[in-house]
This record gives structure tokens, C-alpha cells and sequence, in this order.
């Protein structure tokens, strides 16, 4: 191991807690702003470089040693920021697409996928980031980064890895000219319909959002 990755892994609490800090602000103002777009061609593209940022934060942080609070219990926050209007904002904007299926632990003993919404993991991103953020301007900045470790263990890191592969899933259809309908990902113990919400999606990353995003299915 290179004494740039052991330097990076015990980093003075201070300045990496700067460094996340930074790296999660840009990615909440990013999300905010294209949630607040017309149409998912222009959505697609930051969604996925931003998600795939915030992973690299995640993973920084996964590498980290141990962060322990000052305080054995959390201060209180006062009411959680509503991140309802973005959750809205982005249904509205990725309807066809915005269901896909996941497997929550690859670990686990085999299960079937179940129904995620990319909407629902964007707005769970924001308020989980969000609440180490209000620590963190606060000047608590161990609470912030032990709340930003913590909970990239036990939340926010499968939900952003789940959102990742869905975007990427998303571009690389369109790429290799191959539209939901063919697919198994959206069949699995779903709600009456889905196989048509399947076909629909299909339509719209191939005639709607592959040709503005400069991508041509493989014939």
C-alpha cells in the first residue's frame, strides 16, 4: 500500500471532514437543481456523474478509521428538512423510468428483487447527507462524520450504489440498443402493470432520450 492511500485512510479528522463536506454539499445543490429540469435526457447524464461522485466520498469514508462522536448521545437537530418536493420533482420527471429492481444484500441467501424508486433514493440521499451536513455547520464535526460513516454502512451507501446501477443500467440499454420490454429486471413481484410501465420505459430511452443525449442504439 502507497503512503498516498495509508495518508488518505488516516487523514486529519479536520481536513477530511472538509473534504466530504465539500463533496456532499455539491452533490445535494447538484441534485436539487436537476430535479428542477423538464425533461430526463438532461437529467440522466448528471444524475449519473453525481451519484458516482458521492460513491467516491463513500468510499473514502468506508476506508476510514473508526469515527467515534464526542458525545455518547446525538444533539438534537431540531425537525428533519422535508425533501418531499424533490421526491415529487423527480417522480414526475423519470416517471417511465423511475422504477427498476434491486437485491438489497448480494450476501444474503438468494432472493428475489424487489421494486425500488430512483426517486425515492434521491430524495433518502439528500435527507441522509442532509442531517450529518446540519452537524457538520454546527461545528460538530465528529458527529458529522461519524453520522456520514454510520449511516453510508447501514443506508445511504447501498441506496446510492442501488441508484448508480440503475442509472448506469439506464445509459448502457440505450448504448447496446436494448429496451426494457426485452428484459427480466421489471418483472419481479410487481404491481399489476409493471410489464406495461416496462414497454413504456423502453420507448422513452430509446425514442426520447437516447437521440437528445447523442447515443444510438447498436443495431
Amino acid at each position: 500500500m502507497s503512503d498516498a492511500t495509508l495518508n488518505s485512510v488516516t487523514q486529519d479528522p479536520d481536513d477530511f471532514a472538509v473534504q466530504i463536506a465539500d463533496q456532499i454539499k455539491t452533490f445535494i445543490v447538484a441534485v436539487t437543481e436537476v430535479s428542477k429540469v423538464d425533461e430526463p435526457e438532461k437529467a440522466v447524464p448528471v444524475l449519473l456523474l453525481q451519484v458516482s461522485q458521492l460513491l467516491l466520498a463513500g468510499g473514502r469514508l468506508g476506508a476510514y478509521e473508526d469515527v467515534l462522536p464526542d458525545e455518547r448521545y446525538e444533539p438534537d437537530l431540531g425537525p428533519e428538512p422535508d425533501a418531499d418536493g424533490l421526491r415529487e420533482r423527480f417522480a414526475a420527471l423519470l416517471e417511465p423510468i423511475d422504477v427498476y429492481s434491486e437485491v438489497f444484500d448480494p450476501y444474503e441467501p438468494r432472493k428475489a428483487p424487489v421494486p425500488h424508486r430512483i426517486s425515492d433514493d434521491l430524495a433518502d440521499l439528500v435527507t441522509d447527507l442532509g442531517h450529518g451536513l446540519a452537524h457538520y455547520d454546527a461545528e460538530r464535526t465528529a458527529e458529522a462524520l461519524w453520522w456520514w460513516q454510520f449511516s453510508y454502512f447501514s443506508n445511504w451507501g447501498s441506496t446510492a450504489s442501488a441508484t448508480l446501477r440503475a442509472l448506469q443500467s439506464l445509459v448502457a440499454h440505450i448504448r447496446l440498443g436494448q429496451p426494457l420490454e426485452e428484459l427480466d429486471g421489471l418483472d419481479t413481484d410487481q404491481d399489476p402493470g409493471e410489464e406495461d410501465l416496462a414497454e413504456a420505459a423502453g420507448r422513452v430511452m430509446l425514442e426520447e432520450i437516447a437521440a437528445p443525449l447523442g447515443l444510438r442504439p447498436v443495431k
